[in-house]
């Protein structure tokens, strides 16, 4: 009804500049929002009180001349001046009414729109480092990152998800050679594990695949491996230049082809527990992009001399460094090293430059609240390329802290003491941990508190909306207990015996969907549809227990059994959004 209203603005506004009777260059945005007092109308518009300025004329006078233009629309029943020059629209009753139909009749697609014009859209998210399970803390960019892409959807975006595999760079060879240390201890040898490697049941899995089907192939003596390493941090030394040296040993030792299947089997056992964990969240990609690839296809060698060319990058100790600072960055960034590498910088640039070559008009990437540093760097690069660095949107999601009994867990990959996804879903269930994980802002603190999310009570918000649905199917099928059908049709034709309070503010409710999803996704805010799901949930509860739903009267009957179906398939509609399931039964 917003964008209606908008239309009829605009055409107004067209006509009073056509009659010279406002300038015609304001262009002034058109905001129409809901009164929050039905008293004053349905909606109002400012859009008198914004012209009176640049126009020099009383808003009231604007409003006034503005209504005496708007074209006749069924929809409105009047329209009046309010305050200082407020224009309150007033619907047709019948239009409150013509919404159950319309919300019955496009079913799944209630609420979906094309506001986003079929443009192309790609969002990135979690792409966590494949060095260890996905944890709790990943799982609340999984859930957000996805809400954020099937939101955009929903509005008619061209929605293109995909995860970047870091599968180049040093964690990488941390964890290949974690992976070869476990293995020589699976063949007999006697080491200490480094203080910097990875840890964790998972290393050692990995590390047992590969012994059961090389055995001792890749064996190397303790005294060889270790001999004339730099000492660990518990024996006095520093742990990065002890694991760097032990990274440098077992390329050495092993030769590339031995490292490199160490490395893949390693790279590829956790990336496709990635992939399932993901799979089973309900959550799936068009693409998982290597970051191997771009060094392969020349793309980093390429955007590297692009860089070059936009005269922004200078030598230095060897080094290649790129001039961010002329970009209000603290300090240059190092791009390629002295000993010729690149850097994991010099990959993310070339990335960003691939995303737009692929043609995408907008870029999303969802990021941990801990790269917050890295946004504008990367955009300065965007920008020393020439491309448009507007194009990209950079999310930040906080970790969520996850709290059993009152005790806060522990999450640290490289330890190995960390609550994985997998074991949240199997003690909470998919459905809580979609639904938790956008609750708030992601740029705020979570507490997943998961003794709530396990609850079955109205404080569980999940389970009271879910709820909510399943009432629906309770009383239809308590209909056909009854040797009674719902008729639609009859329904329909009855709408004005709605006439309860209750019954009025629940369409209200239903009628604010298809806003409360474009906003959302235009916003990148899931929880406004997380939030309004429970607003729904409780009109509808207290509709349930204030009025008796298999009345006798059958015009009645029918009448608010349409109008709770309605119910029932908005909070399918946005429970489907947000990956959550919609139960016929609890």
């Amino acid at each position: 009804m917003k964008h209606i209203l908008e239309q009829l603005v605009q055409q107004g506004l067209d006509t009073l500049k056509k009659n010279a009777d406002l300038p015609a260059d304001l262009e002034p945005p058109i905001q129409i929002e809901r009164t929050r007092d039905k008293a004053h109308g349905d909606y109002a518009c400012n859009i008198a009180m914004m012209l009176a300025k640049p126009a020099r004329r009383a808003p009231r006078d604007i409003a006034q001349a503005l209504i005496d233009q708007l074209p006749d629309s069924p929809e409105i029943e009047r329209i009046e001046i309010a305050g200082p020059g407020f224009i309150n629209f007033y619907l047709d009753p019948a239009i409150h009414y013509q919404l159950i139909d319309r919300i019955l009749d496009e079913s799944d697609q209630y609420g979906r729109s094309d506001i986003g014009g079929g443009k192309a859209v790609q969002v990135e998210f979690v792409s966590a480092n494949p060095t260890g399970p996905l944890h709790v803390g990943h799982g609340r960019g999984a859930a957000y990152g996805a809400a954020v892409a099937d939101l955009l959807d929903a509005v008619g975006f061209n929605v293109h998800r995909e995860y970047y595999v870091n599968d180049a760079g040093r964690q990488m060879d941390i964890l290949a050679t974690s992976v070869w240390l476990r293995y020589l201890d699976l063949c007999g040898e006697e080491l200490a594990f480094p203080s910097n490697g990875y840890k964790g049941d998972y290393i050692w899995d990995i590390a047992a695949t590969i012994h059961r089907e090389k055995g001792d192939s890749y064996r190397h003596p303790a005294d060889t491996v270790f001999g004339d390493i730099p000492a660990d941090e518990p024996q006095g030394g520093d742990k990065e230049t002890h694991i760097d040296a032990l990274i440098a040993r077992a390329s050495e030792l092993l030769g590339e082809q031995d490292y490199l299947y160490i490395f893949d089997t390693g790279l590829d056992t956790i990336l496709d527990d990635i992939r399932r964990d993901l799979e089973d969240f309900g959550i799936t990609y068009q693409d998982w992009f290597r970051e191997r690839s771009l060094t392969r296809s020349g793309m980093v060698k390429r955007t590297i001399e692009r860089l070059k060319a936009s005269g922004h990058v200078y030598e230095k100790n060897g080094a290649l460094w790129f001039r961010s600072t002329d970009y209000g960055d603290e300090k240059d960034r190092v791009i390629v090293r002295d000993n010729g590498a690149t850097t994991y910088f010099a990959s993310d640039i070339a990335y960003h430059a691939d995303k737009l070559e692929r043609g995408f008009e907008r870029v999303i990437d969802v990021w941990g609240a801990d790269h917050h540093g890295y946004v504008p760097r990367v955009k300065a690069a965007m920008q020393a390329l020439g491309d448009d660095a507007g194009k990209l949107d950079v999310l930040l999601v906080q970790f969520a802290i996850l709290y059993r009994h009152g005790e806060k867990a522990q999450m640290s990959t490289r330890s190995g003491e960390f609550v994985s996804l997998r074991e949240l879903r199997e003690e909470v269930g998919n459905d809580a941990a979609r639904f938790f994980y956008v609750m708030r802002k992601s740029e705020q603190h979570m507490d997943f508190d998961l003794d709530l999310a396990k609850s079955q009570s109205s404080d569980n918000p999940v389970y009271y909306i879910q709820y909510a649905h399943a009432r629906v199917a309770s009383v239809m099928r308590q209909l056909n207990e009854k040797n009674l059908e719902w008729d639609h049709h009859h329904g329909a034709a009855n709408y004005l015996q709605l006439t309860e309070q209750h019954e009025r503010d629940l369409i209200d409710m239903l009628g604010r969907y298809p806003e409360v999803v474009e906003a959302a996704a235009l916003n990148h805010e899931p929880h406004q549809l997380t939030h309004y799901l429970r607003d729904l949930a409780n009109h509808f509860h207290t509709y349930y227990n204030a009025h008796t739903f298999i009345v006798e009267d059958d015009a009645l009957r029918n009448a608010r059994c349409n109008l709770i179906q309605a119910a029932r398939q908005v909070i399918h509609n946005g429970l489907s959004i947000l990956g959550v399931s919609a139960p016929e039964s609890m």
